[in-house]
């Protein structure tokens, strides 16, 4: 698909008979390859929700830098109306990077609600740099999916419901920034992921 910053991909993963869309864009280190996107787009279209992944131009076109936030939110507005194009409730998404990008854009979009992966709250060790204005800004019902030891913000680290109305943060146990688990950790990798999967499909399911 055309974009100002370039040709981005979307990749469906379709849902028969599908009620809502769950667009979920990647982060700056990688593609939609990440594990987390991929349990997701396999979990999710049997329980009625089209998976869309959304490429963004830079890595279409193979490069290993990503851009600027303004031209990251440029990509993923450009793609927003294929998103839509079924008339179906659009979920705006993703991890690290991506779900700044879902945050920053969903109220201008219309996204029905904003699920936040591995949302970088802070630079490591940099906690007085925080960007949870992006968080609270989404206008929308937002779920964040937070490993517990992501160095980019613990779930503890976030505003609790009393703080944020709308806002909802969920945690993977001993999951770090790109939901990896330790070997002989407490949990699985598998387990892990099916946490993950199922705190998503449950939310969709009341949402």
């Amino acid at each position: 698909m055309d974009t100002p910053a370039g040709p981005a991909r979307v990749i469906w993963h379709r849902a028969p008979g599908a009620r809502l869309v769950l667009a979920l864009g990647h982060g700056a280190g990688g593609g939609v390859e990440a594990r987390d996107l991929r349990a997701l787009a396999a979990e999710l279209p049997p329980h009625g929700v089209s998976v869309a992944l959304v490429e963004q131009p830079w890595r279409v076109a193979g490069k290993k830098v990503a851009p600027g936030p303004r031209t990251l939110d440029a990509g993923w507005r450009a793609v927003w109306p294929a998103l839509r194009r079924d008339g179906l409730p659009v979920v705006s998404g993703g991890r690290s990077a991506g779900a700044r990008v879902a945050c920053r854009t969903a109220r201008e979009l219309g996204a029905h609600a904003v699920l936040a992966l591995a949302f970088p709250l802070h630079p490591p060790g940099r906690p007085e740099r925080s960007r949870v204005r992006e968080l609270l800004g989404t206008g929308v019902p937002t779920l964040v999916v937070q490993g517990g030891r992501d160095p980019f913000g613990r779930p503890g680290e976030f505003p609790g419901p009393e703080e944020a109305e709308g806002l909802r943060v969920a945690e993977v146990p001993d999951a770090d920034h790109g939901f990896a688990v330790p070997r002989r950790g407490a949990v699985t990798q598998e387990a892990a992921l099916e946490a993950l999967t199922a705190e998503v499909r449950g939310w969709l399911a009341r949402g």
